[in-house]
């Protein structure tokens, strides 16, 4: 069991949620929330309006996300999903935890760390730096930057 950190549109209550609590994919159980301990630059980009986290750490917001416990089936379609390597690569971060649900013996205590797989980008056009950056995601805001989901663009 790998742990992973969700920023985006696979968080509960956005437009991508379902695909963790498919069974058919694999296992994924809810954590915690945190936060990551270093900043990075998550900013919403692409005529779909998707949030993509830069791998440039200590620039940006410290972003705030959910844990998930994934298995290997599950771990390897989110790698689909996120076209890892090529869109996204995959990395450990350290992350502040906020809230823990989880059950288990070495329980992590509020305030303290964890670390976690992330799905982040190296490869993004360069004035996306000079984009706003956000702390947190919600695919349904008010601004004009509305998510368009996969079957709204065309295909799955």
């Amino acid at each position: 069991m790998t742990h992973v950190f969700v920023y985006g549109t696979l968080k509960k209550g956005q437009p991508n949620y379902y695909r963790m609590m498919d069974t058919a994919k694999g296992e994924a159980k809810f954590l915690a929330r945190a936060r990551t301990v270093d900043k990075y630059p998550l900013v919403i980009a692409g005529k779909y309006n998707i949030p993509f986290l830069l791998n440039v750490p200590g620039e940006g917001q410290r972003v705030q996300g959910e844990i998930y416990c994934v298995d290997d089936p599950m771990l390897k379609f989110l790698d689909l999903f996120e076209g890892c390597p090529q869109m996204y690569q995959r990395t450990r971060v350290l992350l502040e935890v906020e809230e823990w649900v989880g059950e288990g013996v070495d329980t992590p205590k509020v305030g303290s760390t964890t670390e976690a797989f992330l799905y982040s980008t190296t490869t993004y056009e360069p004035e996306w730096l000079q984009y706003p950056t956000f702390d947190s995601y919600d695919a349904y805001r008010v601004d004009g930057l509305q998510y368009v989901t996969r079957e709204d663009r065309g295909f799955d």
